[in-house]
């Protein structure tokens, strides 16, 4: 997550979804997986949805909430936390990119990973928003793994008594490659117990949300799900796994 993306479609469709599982009263922790600002692209500009009924329909506080950080042009996480759109506990310290080597990087990672522990612990459910998803193997270890997130992290946090959620950007592949790559992570031994589940955001950029819940989380976490794909958020969200 980037302080530019805050108040575009993405941030509309996570906080939905939290807000919703808030709803049955289960804790939630966010992980920003905050990395600073790219220039190199566009990215953050998708805030057409603040123009659309079909989106305010979903959730017509939070829609209005978001379309003022836009419109105050101040779109930055801390903003964000501020607002009223979530009562959450936040972990926001930035995960840099160190330029000293793969060890380094390693060092600085674990340092930073550990104080999310600490600050998120005893959250129901900790969500992580990484700017792309699972860690690839192509960046394990390189500058550009600060854009992803490691799986024996969403194994801590699970291992410490919290249900998961990632975001994972969606790239050329078809969803069947997705669901097959948390199916292999959940079912590794990690994630003892947990249950599976997966949703697709539809609109705009194509991205999915995957979660490993605990067994006490389970039955507050998938019918509130199912809920939510049959109320108006269904113009948004497909239950995919």
């Amino acid at each position: 997550m980037q302080d530019r993306y805050t108040g575009d479609i993405g941030d509309f469709g996570k906080l939905g979804l939290l807000r919703q599982l808030a709803s049955t009263g289960l804790s939630i922790g966010i992980n920003w997986y905050r990395t600073p600002d790219e220039t190199h692209n566009s990215d953050g500009l998708h805030i057409g949805y603040l123009q659309k009924e079909q989106f305010r329909a979903c959730d017509p506080d939070l829609w209005s909430a978001l379309g003022r950080i836009v419109s105050s042009g101040k779109r930055e996480i801390a903003v964000l936390e501020q607002s009223s759109v979530l009562t959450a506990t936040y972990f926001g310290r930035l995960l840099h990119s160190s330029s000293g080597g793969k060890t380094a990087r390693q060092a600085v990672r674990m340092d930073w990973h550990r104080q999310a522990l600490q600050v998120l612990h005893g959250c129901d459910i900790v969500f992580v928003d990484p700017d792309n998803g699972l860690m690839v193997p192509s960046a394990d270890g390189t500058a550009k793994s600060n854009k992803f997130v490691l799986p024996y992290e969403l194994a801590e946090y699970y291992n410490a008594g919290s249900s998961v959620i990632y975001y994972q950007h969606k790239a050329r592949r078809p969803d069947e490659f997705y669901i097959d790559q948390h199916r292999q992570m959940v079912s590794s031994g990690a994630f003892p117990g947990a249950t599976s589940l997966g949703l697709k955001f539809t609109k705009t950029s194509l991205r999915y949300y995957f979660c490993a819940i605990r067994s006490e989380h389970a039955n507050a976490f998938t019918t509130c799900v199912q809920q939510m794909v049959q109320s108006p958020w269904q113009y948004c969200f497909e239950q995919i796994l």
